[in-house]
């Protein structure tokens, strides 16, 4: 298989290495390019909860992949007009939610592959360039091998249909949600990372996921929990812009008025 170089997510899976991303929910190109030159692997524009369009996906994925950073699009849910959508602003892998089957991870994965693995449409003039390709013919040849699907396991339903999900073909990657997961097994969030039940749900889904060679992936609050988590988990995203921001303004005003 051919390296290609500007897919950074996928070569670090490749190469078994951790990959530290973080969320984007507030809408802009500027904003994309801030973040993506922060140092991060990965910038996962959040379509499902941020404040970002159609239209904003798509510059903020082409901002992001053109500072040799990969753009991961979270899609709002499992339809395929979505999932095709972010597909053809050629982002490098989708983060899927509330994945709670296997059959539910079947479908994802169909939809979001050209024939004969799955079912997407070609079309988009777009998706090629932030793989470096010239012609849509060489994106279309390469995408089913490039394209890394991410499904969200985020509920009690999903963690207990979690060996049947990760045994899905084209499935690349399992991602807890640890808030919505702490909602659905505690009735309360966040987690405080103490709870028995919370925790071993946790351990089900790495343990799933190594057991058929997927990788797994987590969210965490800051970078002290991510550099916890680096020895375990294969993607860590590290909170994201909105918090980010809220957090430094606290610290500096906190500073300021004192």
């Amino acid at each position: 298989m051919v390296t290609n170089p500007r897919l950074r997510l996928k070569n670090l899976l490749d190469e078994k290495k951790v990959i530290i991303a973080t969320f984007m929910t507030l809408k802009g190109v500027r904003t994309a390019q801030i973040v993506a030159q922060t140092g991060v692997d990965a910038v996962i524009i959040d379509c499902e909860h941020g404040n970002i369009s159609d239209a904003d996906m798509h510059d903020m994925v082409a901002a992001v992949s053109g500072l040799g950073v990969s753009p991961v699009v979270r899609i709002p849910g499992q339809d395929g007009t979505v999932i095709k959508r972010a597909l053809d602003t050629g982002a490098h892998a989708i983060l899927v939610p509330m994945v709670n089957t296997a059959q539910e991870a079947e479908s994802v994965v169909r939809l979001g592959k050209f024939p004969p693995a799955g079912v997407r449409g070609q079309g988009s003039p777009f998706a090629r360039i932030e793989y470096g390709f010239k012609t849509p013919s060489e994106y279309i040849a390469t995408a089913n091998e490039n394209v890394i699907t991410m499904v969200q396991i985020e509920t009690a339903m999903a963690v207990e249909n979690v060996n049947g999900i990760a045994q899905v073909d084209g499935v690349d990657l399992l991602f807890i949600g640890p808030n919505d997961l702490a909602l659905s097994i505690l009735g309360y969030t966040p987690a405080k990372f103490t709870e028995i039940a919370f925790l071993e749900a946790i351990d089900k889904v790495v343990a799933s996921a190594k057991k058929h060679g997927k990788k797994v992936g987590i969210l965490t609050a800051d970078g002290e929990a991510a550099k916890k988590a680096k020895g375990r988990f294969d993607l860590v995203v590290v909170n994201g812009d909105a918090k980010a921001m809220m957090a430094w303004y606290e610290k500096e005003l906190k500073i300021a008025r004192s």
